[in-house]
């Protein structure tokens, strides 16, 4: 399945307007940090997500 080209931006917009990440946003998020070319405000974009996950208020779902 291809990736769609969403900015980090609008991943997180979209995120935390459901509370949820996806098995997509996961390939998202994965593909920008093996891509190797973000900058510091996509890196503190990616911590902040990961920071909500840990205190539930977004949910990882399949």
């Amino acid at each position: 399945m291809p990736v769609s080209h969403i900015t980090l931006e609008e991943l997180f917009g979209q995120v935390m307007f459901s509370s949820v990440v996806t098995r997509h946003d996961r390939r998202q998020l994965r593909a920008a940090l093996l891509g190797g070319s973000l900058n510091e405000d996509e890196y503190a974009i990616i911590n902040r997500l990961l920071y909500n996950v840990r205190r539930g208020w977004v949910k990882i779902v399949d």
